[in-house]
Parts: structure tokens; sequence; C-alpha cells
């Protein structure tokens, strides 16, 4: 008997949590980034560096994590990742040089990357595909609730109590997620779909289809268009709480006033693009590729390029927030395109893939960030570069949609 629909949103509900523990953890340093410069004497470009490292680690283990996870299952996959990547978090308190720094953030880079590819393959198997895009455009809130709730409680925890104690609170809402996680999916139908290989079989992945996800279509383009979108989150979670003292002049314990501002309203760009998906992939009874919605979200992420245009904090959140609307319903839309079709068997090795490919921009971009910054004392020229990249990512994806398709109608067989 398959399970109800409200147990599977539920499924859905608890991987989402887990996404918010994974960016509230990841997040933390560049809340804190000021108070851990100055401890530590380090520059905007060895701080690149330190955000590259995790991206870098993330980048080559998360695509070895969703081959794991093909074969293993979501269940177990995220109780093991949780519970190591909090212990790694809770070390951060403990390092006083930028190696031992460097060092942790290598570890926590290769301890979370399996947190999207099972999240991601935790929706897969457990919802019905009409309901799939808006409950991948609810997984992606998860990252920017993590990166509100870093930048909400961090600066005040470093105020009142120094930055270590941040890394620490951090590690402990990894621990208590486990519990959870573990009742929701006990059922032994939910078991069944979480673990294990899937049986699934779909006219558009049939099972002798054995290619690597690298080489599929759907996932090539989902690649361009994350190359494309990265470069918004990236600045929203890693550098805009020092644009903010930089640019505004806003000193660093009060920064968590704005910047819980641009992850809400992410939030709300991956819920309503979700949505908007999802609604009409039901009313059509058939995959879409949303290709108006790709269009209209990749413009919103583009409004990062006017930044400079803005001179105060709150308008700058509020701008912020609209380029990261974008971005999160970019995110929601190519996810659900490319999970709707990739051969299930390697639904988890594809999420994998998307996940490396933004960290692959964060590696290269975030130390061209800190050394634009230090050398020119300004974000101007880098916000305005980052926010044109949007529109030629979705231009990318929408070219190689429309030749994929094309190619099919005139070769159905």
């Amino acid at each position: 008997m398959p399970p109800s629909r409200g147990r599977v949103w539920l499924v859905a509900a608890v991987a989402t949590l887990a996404m918010t523990v994974s960016y509230a953890d990841r997040q933390v340093l560049a809340v804190i980034g000021t108070s851990v410069r100055q401890t530590l004497g380090i520059g905007a470009e060895q701080f690149g560096w330190l955000a590259a490292a995790f991206s870098a680690a993330y980048l080559v283990c998360t695509p070895l994590a969703g081959v794991v996870l093909d074969r293993f299952g979501a269940r177990l996959g995220l109780v093991v990742a949780v519970l190591v990547w909090s212990l790694v978090s809770a070390a951060h308190a403990w390092t006083r040089t930028f190696g031992g720094l460097l060092a942790l953030r290598i570890a926590l880079g290769i301890a979370e990357s399996p947190s999207f590819p099972a999240a991601a393959l935790a929706v897969r198997r457990a919802l019905p595909a009409g309901d799939r895009t808006a409950a991948f455009g609810l997984l992606f809130t998860g990252s920017s609730l993590g990166a509100a709730i870093a930048g909400s409680v961090a600066p005040t925890l470093d105020a009142r109590m120094g930055y270590q104690s941040a890394f620490w609170v951090t590690a402990l809402l990894g621990l208590a997620w486990l519990p959870l996680w573990l009742a929701v999916t006990r059922a032994p139908e939910i078991r069944q779909a979480l673990a294990g290989p899937s049986v699934e079989r779909t006219i558009a992945a049939p099972a002798r289809d054995h290619r690597r996800a690298l080489l599929d279509p759907a996932v090539g383009r989902a690649i361009v268009l994350v190359l494309g979108s990265a470069p918004t989150p990236m600045f929203v979670f890693i550098w805009f709480p020092q644009y903010l003292t930089l640019r505004c002049g806003i000193p660093k314990a009060s920064i968590g006033h704005y910047i819980w501002l641009p992850p809400l309203m992410a939030d709300a760009g991956m819920l309503v693009f979700g949505m908007l998906g999802s609604w009409r992939d039901r009313a059509a009874r058939r995959r879409r590729s949303h290709v108006e919605l790709v269009l209209a979200a990749a413009a919103l992420d583009a409004t990062l390029a006017i930044l400079p245009r803005v001179q105060s904090a709150w308008p700058s959140a509020l701008l912020v927030g609209i380029a990261a609307a974008g971005g999160g319903g970019l995110y929601t839309l190519l996810t659900a395109d490319m999970m709707a079709r990739v051969n299930p068997q390697r639904a988890s090795e594809a999420a994998g893939l998307t996940a490396a490919a933004q960290s692959l921009t964060y590696v290269v971009l975030n130390p061209l960030v800190g050394h634009f910054v230090d050398r020119l004392h300004s974000f101007d020229p880098v916000v305005m570069g980052l926010g044109l990249l949007a529109i030629l990512g979705a231009a990318a994806w929408c070219a190689m949609i429309g030749h994929d398709e094309g190619r099919k109608a005139r070769h159905p067989c």
C-alpha cells in the first residue's frame, strides 16, 4: 500500500530541514566573517580561499556521494552525513589558525556533500510526479532558511558570547534533527522507497539505459544553468554581510537586521516558481520544460547588476532579495526538469553533479571576488558582472532544451 500524500510531504518537509541545518552550518563563517578575520588576521582574499576550500571539497565529493546514495539510499545517507558534519562544525570553534580553519572547511565540504543529493533523492522517490516541482521548491527553501537562521542568530551570539558559540549552536541543530528524520521515515513503505536502488522504470529512462548521468542532455543543460545562476546565491550567502559593512557602513553587530531579508525572498521565489511549475505539469498532464518561467526567474536574478546604484542598507537588502528570488526560482525549475527526465537509477548522481557545478562556480569566483575587493576596495564591478551571468545561463539552457526537443520531434525513435 503506498504511503499517504500527507506522509510523503512530511518526508519532504523534514528533508528540507536537513538542507536548513546544512546551510546554517556552512553559512555561519560568512556571517561572522568580520570577527573571524580580525581574530585570525585574515584578509579578504584569504577569506575567499576559505569559501573556495569548502566548495572545492563539495565539488569533488558530491558526485561521488550521489553514486553511493543511489546504491544505499537517502535514509541512511542523511543520518550519517548530518552526524558527521555537525561534529565538524562544532570543531570550528576550537581552531585558532588560518591553516586549521582551512582544513575544517575542507572537512565540512566533504561531510556535507551528501546533503543535497540525498534530499533530492528523497523527494524524487517519495512524492508523485505531479507534486515534485513544488516539492523541490520547498526543498530549496531549506538553504535560504538556514542562511536566514545563521544571519539572525550568529551575530547576536558573536556579540554576546564570542563567535565560537555560533558554531556550537548550529552543530546542536544537526544533532536535534536526527531523531526527527528517523521518526518520519520509520514506516516500512517509506523506508523501502528511500533505501537501496530504485525499481522505478519510466518511458523517459528505460531500464536498459545505463549511461552515466553526466552524459544525459537534461543533466548537461541543468549544469549550464547552474553555472549561470550560482553567482547570485554565492554573493547573498557569502559576501553580502561584508558588503553591508564595506559599502553601507553597517556595524558588524547590526548586519543581522538586514541579511535575513534576501534568504526569505529566495524562499518565496522557490515556492512560487515551484508551485507554478507543478500547476502547469498537472494541467498539461505531461512533462513541461517551463521556458517562460526560467526566463522570468533569470530576469529577476539579473537585477543584482544594478545593486551599485543603491546606496543604503534596506534598499540594498530588498534588491538583493529580488535577485535571490529569481535565483531560487531557477534552481527549483532546473532541478525539477532534470529529475523528471534523468534515469531514475541515476537520480542522486545527477543531483550531485549539479551541486558540484555550483561548487565549481564558488571555487572559481570566491577568490576572484576577494581579490578584486582587496584591490578596488569596492564590490561594484563584481556585482555588476555577477548579475549578468544569469541571463547568459538561462539563454543557453533555453537554446539547449529547444535543440533537444526539436531533435526528438525530428527523430521520435
